[in-house]
């Protein structure tokens, strides 16, 4: 492949963010990986402790996730005892149970962890100012 080809793809969305996607991943996975549970699943427990009752579609929509992804992440950490599903009525709600309201503590360690980590590498200015980038970027491509 040539070089004009190879700075090409430095120029492409597509290629950029999945590139840093990678990155962030793989620093994220090794922090997270002291709470014994991915940092997806990591996100959905942080919400469920933050919001008990929660729904599946609520947490669908916070995560941004497909609802049959978010099912799967529940019933997973369900089996691990950290979480549980009450009827009530038509809904499904889920709660924290005490072992899941524990892991917090390790699961913000680990937050702050991957946060100390990129912002060490990018700067504390630039980390928030990319992410604030990037959000308003997928909320923009999302609608459009």
């Amino acid at each position: 492949m040539t070089q004009d080809r190879c700075s090409v793809f430095h120029h492409c969305l597509y290629f950029t963010a999945n590139a840093l996607a990678r990155a962030v991943t793989r620093m994220a996975e090794e922090e997270f990986a002291l709470a014994g549970i991915a940092p997806s699943y990591a996100f959905l427990m942080m919400l469920v402790n933050e919001t008990p009752g929660i729904t599946q579609k609520e947490l669908a929509e916070k995560l941004a996730l497909a609802p049959s992804t978010v099912t799967r992440f529940v019933d997973t950490l369900a089996r691990k005892g950290y979480l549980e599903k009450r009827a009530e009525g038509k809904l499904s709600r889920i709660y924290s149970t005490k072992k899941g309201k524990r892991l917090q503590k390790t699961i913000d360690a680990a937050w702050q962890a991957l946060h100390r980590r990129y912002s060490q590498v990018l700067g504390e200015k630039d980390s928030r100012k990319l992410a604030q980038t990037i959000d308003q970027a997928s909320q923009k491509l999302e609608a459009g």
